[in-house]
């Protein structure tokens, strides 16, 4: 891990907790406390908490605020209600993504964004250009921390610091005082179950942090790190950027369809979107199930001899007890007889349906 990697405001409390500490997107974040596997397992039985505090948080505001974000995220947020969020990509004028986002309306004129770590600053220089000359576009993220607490224990735990926390419907937030601060309660997350995500001061981190151990402990909520963030992002089918989202991928081939509006012609990179959603795309993103190894991002993914892709993301799945693998494919080959290639061994894949994982309701 490098010295010169940047450090959340839970820097110390990872420390203190026996977290193993990697380089993460020029931040210093855990990857495991115990055992990826064991926190896995965690959040899908009773709960974990994550540090989310290298993401991005911006804010715009003003009357135009609205047609800033149409202009700038695929989503339909127009008719996006205060106390509402929405999942979007941002993308350049080719149709390739810049980042995924998710929109918050906090209030009437004001909505909040949150970014991946690793694309800030040129996510902040895009939307200065294109949106700073007719709204206001404020930078909150070294200000913010971001505590995600997901799992079937999440609303009985985060219920014990906040009134009315399990009555939060799915993708709503609203402002709450944690600790004697003003902080955002969003019920939205990145491991395919429940829970919520907070955003509050920096300043706070350490003793909300805290306050959610003691609460979630004897429920069997755990800290858990990227590791068991990636698997169980993983199983859930959800993208992460730089394998299934990046600048020479599609909204579309990345099988994010219904988060390009209809009138996506009105934003950066919405002619390309519409012109590909009128052709097909030449590309799709596919889950696989390898038979017998782990396929990682790279391996080539074969139809017989010949390679019609390549694995965007693999592991073993805790949950299913096999690999599972997402893969960007030739639209023509996606169907049965794949095959990925594992280091020189060709394994046989099959093609299923994403998510690899469904949460009981």
């Amino acid at each position: 891990m490098s010295d010169g990697a940047a450090r959340t405001p839970l820097y110390a409390a990872h420390l203190d907790a026996g977290a193993r500490m990697v380089e993460f997107s020029g931040w210093s974040m855990p990857l495991q406390y115990s055992s990826i596997v064991k926190e896995h397992n965690a959040v899908r039985t009773a709960g974990g908490m994550f540090d989310a505090s290298h993401m991005g948080e911006v804010e715009l505001r003003g009357p135009a605020a609205i047609d800033a974000c149409e202009r700038l995220f695929t989503s339909e947020l127009r008719k996006l209600s205060v106390g509402r969020a929405k999942y979007g990509l941002m993308c350049e004028p080719s149709g390739g993504v810049m980042d995924d986002v998710i929109v918050y309306r906090v209030e009437e004129q004001r909505y909040m964004v949150c970014l991946n770590a690793g694309n800030v600053e040129g996510d902040l220089a895009w939307i200065n250009e294109h949106a700073g000359s007719f709204c206001e576009v404020e930078d909150r993220s070294a200000d913010t921390a971001l505590i995600a607490l997901q799992g079937p224990a999440a609303a009985t735990v985060l219920g014990e610091l906040v009134e009315g926390a399990a009555d939060l419907p799915r993708f709503a937030c609203r402002e709450i005082i944690l600790e004697g601060e003003t902080a955002l309660m969003a019920r939205t997350g990145y491991t395919g179950e429940d829970g919520f995500e907070l955003f509050l001061p920096s300043v706070r981190a350490e003793s909300v942090w805290s306050v959610l151990v003691a609460a979630g402990g004897p429920l069997g909520v755990e800290p858990a790190g990227l590791g068991a963030r990636d698997t169980l992002r993983l199983e859930a089918g959800l993208p992460l950027y730089g394998h299934e989202l990046a600048l020479d991928i599609s909204p579309l081939e990345a099988g994010l369809g219904r988060f390009v509006r209809d009138d996506i012609a009105t934003a950066i990179g919405g002619e390309a979107l519409a012109a590909e959603r009128e052709r097909g795309s030449k590309r799709c993103l596919l889950g696989l199930l390898p038979d017998g190894a782990i396929a990682r991002q790279g391996h080539d993914v074969l139809a017989g001899d010949r390679v019609v892709g390549r694995v965007t993301s693999g592991t073993h799945s805790p949950s299913l007890g096999r690999p599972v693998a997402m893969a960007l494919v030739d639209a023509e080959s996606a169907t049965a007889g794949l095959s990925v290639d594992v280091r020189g061994r060709i394994k046989p894949a099959d093609v299923t349906a994403l998510p690899f994982y469904v949460r009981q309701r």
